[in-house]
């Protein structure tokens, strides 16, 4: 899989692509993600991005030229999804990760300042994503979250692929408890049943605990969760 990443900060990704399960696939040629300065499409010596709001109003729009231009000047972005990230934006859920994780080539468009030209959205872009229900000074860590959570379900990213299909929200439930040695700590002892030996009662006992960990935490997820899932 290929990412693009377009912000006026490419420092803020260096740390974190180089990290962990990303640095990995990455530098095994599994994730090709590449980060580029949108201020490179600018066309004057002050390398501007932004202009005032047309109707008035407090801070600055990023202009919608540096962004085609910048879009434009990657290899088949016609054939990519090319996300705004934006808090009006599609909430991002497990089941649009894996649509995501289908795609060959994303492009992420990291806005900042009160937000990208509304032709962006409307000309250049496939997709708006948001990845909750708050504001962030940008674009670039909502990339971040994006990338890593699609990242992690291309085949090779995670080394036991098994591990993927029984996580919170992958079957429309919360993940079950999970425990290691020691079997008792500061009087906090495992459950039994998973000492037991018994795959079948275990299995049984992780089921009933993600559902009554759902219940209690995250109900909506049984009441409305299950209609964002494909069928």
């Amino acid at each position: 899989m290929r990412i693009d990443v377009i912000t006026i900060f490419p420092e803020f990704f260096s740390g974190p692509l180089g990290a962990g399960l990303l640095g990995r696939a990455r530098a095994a040629g599994i994730l090709d993600v590449r980060v580029h300065d949108l201020r490179d499409q600018a066309t004057d010596k002050h390398r501007t991005v932004d202009d005032e709001p047309f109707g008035g109003g407090p801070g600055m729009v990023m202009k919608p030229e540096p962004w085609f231009a910048a879009v434009e000047a990657l290899e088949r972005w016609e054939d990519a999804r090319r996300i705004v990230l934006t808090p009006a934006g599609r909430r991002l859920n497990q089941p649009l990760v894996e649509q995501l994780r289908d795609a060959e080539h994303l492009i992420l468009l990291c806005g900042r300042y009160e937000g990208i030209d509304e032709r962006v959205a409307e000309g250049l872009a496939t997709d708006e994503i948001s990845i909750g229900d708050y504001v962030l000074q940008g674009g670039e860590a909502a990339a971040l979250v994006v990338i890593e959570a699609v990242g992690r379900l291309v085949p090779g990213v995670v080394g036991d692929a098994a591990s993927l299909d029984q996580e919170s929200f992958t079957t429309g439930l919360l993940d079950h408890p999970h425990y290691t040695r020691p079997a008792e700590f500061r009087g906090l002892a495992v459950p039994e049943v998973l000492l037991s030996g018994d795959h079948a009662a275990i299995e049984a006992w992780r089921r009933e605990q993600a559902r009554r960990r759902t219940v209690e935490r995250r109900p909506d997820l049984l009441e409305d969760g299950s209609s964002d899932r494909p069928a």
